[in-house]
């Protein structure tokens, strides 16, 4: 386990067996505890379309489970803080029409760099442990809506593709054109997973509402502030950052 992540956990489980909190039943009694399974529905992506993408050829749903527990403490009649922990994916398949779009590949064994235009297929995979903290405000007994911060550790990633059918011009938009196609061999495959970061931040919003005694429905989105990449990766110009919708059920533990 990453040093970060032990000590990350390690402070929280001090921080909730300090004797103010594990000795206080008072603290704990009104304290709900909700079970989620839910469905992340999105793509990693500029925030802005730029003009280097020239369309959305198709986009498949992948395996993007949101599984988790999470505990609202009462702050007075409505308001709250909610504290959960997530293991998720956030995945997605995307085949876009680019144009003097900014690439590094290997095309039969050599490495090539420079502005392609035409298909790029990408793969992105991005299983992590998510820690959304945030506000709880209930609008009635049974809905209430929430909002805050989340941090996220990837301990699965991905980020690869191939660029095909098409051509890139070597260095820059006058450079040499070198044709690609759609066979292995001919086409550009390209792999940034080891440029994509461990930690991700971002904004969550949501709300729940409890359809029964015990289960419920939720909705929200997920949008992601840091890039999945590293600030120093620039092979892609634009930015790319996870924004995903979830869709779920949740089950009232207590």
């Amino acid at each position: 386990m990453d040093k970060k992540l032990t000590i990350l956990i390690g402070l929280v489980a001090i921080f909730l067996s300090h004797p103010a909190f594990a000795q206080n039943s008072s603290f704990w009694s009104d304290i709900r505890l909700d079970a989620t399974i839910a469905y992340n529905i999105g793509g990693t992506a500029p925030v802005g379309l730029p003009a280097s993408i020239r369309k959305l050829n198709s986009y498949s749903l992948r395996a993007n489970p949101d599984i988790g527990v999470n505990a609202e403490k009462p702050l007075g009649s409505r308001w709250g803080i909610l504290i959960g922990l997530h293991f998720e994916n956030k995945g997605m398949k995307e085949d876009a029409n680019v144009k003097n779009y900014h690439i590094e590949m290997v095309r039969g064994g050599e490495s090539l760099e420079g502005m392609f235009t035409g298909d790029v297929t990408t793969h992105v995979r991005e299983w992590m442990l998510t820690l959304p903290v945030m506000a709880s405000y209930c609008i009635c007994e049974k809905v209430r809506l929430h909002a805050g911060p989340y941090i996220s550790w990837l301990v699965g990633r991905r980020f690869d593709g191939v660029a095909h059918d098409g051509f890139l011009r070597v260095g820059d938009p006058t450079g040499p054109r070198v044709e690609l196609g759609n066979e292995e061999g001919t086409r550009g495959d390209y792999d940034f997973t080891d440029s994509m970061r461990y930690m991700q931040i971002g904004i969550a919003a949501g709300a729940d509402w409890q359809t029964g005694q015990r289960w419920g429905v939720s909705a929200g989105v997920k949008w992601g502030v840091s890039g999945v990449h590293h600030s120093n990766f620039k092979t892609i110009d634009q930015t790319l950052y996870p924004i995903f919708g979830t869709v779920g059920v949740t089950y009232k533990i207590k």
